[in-house]
């Protein structure tokens, strides 16, 4: 019969564990390729953002997650548009997650993990903007489970044999 204190410590090594380790940044650029002509163009901005995702294992339950985002803005018209500014931040963080299943595990690498490094990566990216001389540039709240769970949905679709007539 094992002992009160081996189970309890069992029940432990077994227990779900999720720690975040470090946040830093792994690569963070800006450019406004037609500065300073465009200050001097009436601000008519079109805003596009590409985010994207990945993760690595470092170790026994250490995982990287990296969270890339990469903002594009456009000014002027329909007809006359330039590339004001283009600013790329991978914000990155070491996660500790033991103890969960396949599925919890990717859902944390995939759509917890990215929720909490994109306040981070969003500051950057405001401050990247400001001192380029610009507006500030406060990204909207993203869904990360609602883009997880379309990105899995969109996998297991490609992943299914398609009927034969």
């Amino acid at each position: 019969m094992k002992s009160k204190e081996m189970t309890m410590a069992d029940n432990q090594q077994q227990a779900p564990q999720f720690a975040l380790q470090r946040i830093y940044m792994k690569d963070i650029s800006f450019e406004s390729p037609k500065a300073p002509e465009i200050f001097q163009k009436q601000w008519q901005p079109e805003v596009k953002l590409d985010l994207s995702t990945s993760n690595r294992p470092l170790e026994e339950g250490l995982y990287e997650v990296v969270l890339s985002l990469t903002v594009t803005v456009e000014n002027g018209t329909e007809d006359s548009k330039e590339t004001a500014f283009v600013t790329e931040v991978h914000q990155a963080g070491v996660f500790l997650a033991k103890g969960l299943d396949e599925e919890e595990l990717h859902r944390t690498l995939g759509a917890f993990c990215p929720n909490i490094l994109f306040p981070y990566a969003r500051e950057a990216i405001d401050n990247l903007v400001l001192r380029g001389s610009f507006p500030p540039l406060m990204l909207a709240p993203v869904n990360f489970d609602a883009l997880y769970m379309q990105a899995r949905e969109q996998q297991s679709a490609q992943q299914q044999p398609e009927a034969v007539n």
